[in-house]
């Protein structure tokens, strides 16, 4: 069966003055008053995108437009944003941010790209871009599945000896396997028994199978997927799809027509390097899903010259991870690690996250 990553993109449009500030006291399929306080407007004005078509409650009103890539994906969401600043207009004087957390990270640069690219050209609306900011975020597909092994060593879930053998026999390649390399899978059998029952979104956490805990959701050790395993019935209950507005058919179901097209977006992130634009780049330091040697890797590809180098950034006088921040002419890249997160970082972490990304919007020091 095919995987089918969920995907969210956000558009984030920030004001220096913020004018829609307000405290919600009620949401949607939720008649009292919240058990919580929930404020808005603080930071930023955030449009949330729903991509690809099926993901999340976006739907499609023909079976033929659920047939999706990564390339096409890239191309709505910028023609979206387009005809969305066109009906709001109010709002093209604000400095606009592309973001996006995990498999979105894949065409998160794309589209940031063509944003550019459109304001070169003179697409209208002009777009008052100025960067984008990446979660947890695949990049290279190769590079991010090669890591996992030298993230487990790293982490000490797999030994020195296991490690140095199947660096050695594999000669670093742990992805495209010969397989007349008898020696190198063996090493990689060794090496998957260590993380068979490892939780890749967090290394620490436990480990559970979906199916069991659909049939023991109180008992047994807790798991974050607990959390997940009624989103099936709540999101086809027809009570939460009419306060959404939602018309979908059939109930909520994945989608297997996505087809992944784009291995890599590196080289959008070089054509970035041209523009003036600032990124924002953050890993959970827990996370085997896509973990951040990964996206140091890959970072590293771009050759930038480092300014700050690495060092730790703090939250209430505790480190809350590590940081370095990368220049070149009028293109600035800041790295960040959040301590103990797994995958995506703003789950586990959003005492931390919410400083981090208010002050890189500010330009202060993390």
């Amino acid at each position: 069966m095919v995987l089918v990553v969920i995907v969210f993109i956000l558009m984030l449009l920030l004001t220096d003055v913020v004018s829609s500030h307000f405290i919600v006291e009620t949401l949607p399929g939720f008649d009292e008053q919240l058990p919580f306080k929930l404020e808005t407007g603080k930071v930023a004005n955030i449009i949330f995108i729903d991509q690809p078509v099926g993901t999340g409650y976006s739907y499609a009103k023909t079976s033929e437009a659920y047939n999706s890539n990564d390339t096409l994906s890239a191309t709505l969401t910028y023609d979206f944003l387009r005809k969305w600043l066109m009906d709001h207009p109010e709002y093209l004087k604000n400095p606009l941010y592309v973001g996006g957390d995990s498999y979105s990270g894949i065409y998160i640069a794309l589209v940031t790209r063509k944003i550019y690219d459109g304001v070169e050209v003179g697409d209208e609306p002009q777009m008052n871009i100025k960067g984008h900011i990446q979660g947890n975020a695949l990049t290279d597909r190769y590079i991010t599945m090669n890591s996992r092994v030298k993230y487990a060593h790293h982490m000490g879930l797999i030994s020195d000896k296991i490690y140095q053998s199947a660096k050695a026999n594999c000669n670093g390649n742990y992805v495209d396997i010969d397989p007349n390399n008898i020696l190198c899978l063996n090493d990689l059998q060794k090496v998957k028994k260590c993380l068979n029952n490892i939780r890749r979104n967090h290394i620490l956490e436990n480990w559970c199978e979906l199916s069991f805990l659909m049939s023991n959701v109180h008992s047994g050790p807790w798991c974050r997927e607990n959390n997940y395993i009624y989103s099936k019935i709540w999101a086809n209950d027809k009570a939460v799809q009419k306060a959404l507005s939602h018309e979908i058919r059939g109930g909520m179901k994945r989608s297997e027509s996505y087809v992944y097209d784009i291995q890599t977006s590196i080289d959008d992130h070089c054509h970035l390097t041209s523009k003036s634009c600032r990124a924002l780049i953050y890993s959970g330091d827990h996370d085997m899903t896509i973990p951040h040697l990964s996206t140091e890797e890959w970072i590293d590809t771009l050759k930038l010259p480092i300014v700050d180098d690495w060092e730790p950034w703090f939250i209430e006088d505790q480190v809350a991870g590590y940081k370095v921040k990368y220049l070149q002419n009028d293109y600035e890249l800041t790295y960040v690690t959040i301590k103990g997160a797994g995958h995506t970082t703003p789950e586990y972490k959003p005492q931390q996250c919410l400083p981090m990304v208010d002050r890189w919007f500010s330009g202060d020091p993390l």
